[in-house]
């Protein structure tokens, strides 16, 4: 795991997670899968889609959760 990423679920994050903090671990994600800090520009679509659809998946976990 991506030691960079931090839990963004309530009580470890005092407050809920900002769309910004969950974009943030997606990139982070993303980079550590695809081994890219920031891709090529022939990568940039595919890179950039990743992080959308893991950043709205991390969105619908959290929003489903029950803490």
């Amino acid at each position: 795991m991506c030691r960079s990423i931090k839990t963004l679920r309530p009580p470890v994050l005092p407050e809920e997670a900002t769309e910004e903090d969950i974009r943030a671990a997606a990139l982070q994600y993303v980079r550590k899968v695809s081994g890219f800090r920031a891709p090529a520009a022939h990568n940039r679509e595919v890179f950039d889609r990743a992080v959308d659809t893991i950043a709205d998946a991390t969105a619908e976990l959290l929003a489903g959760l029950e803490v």
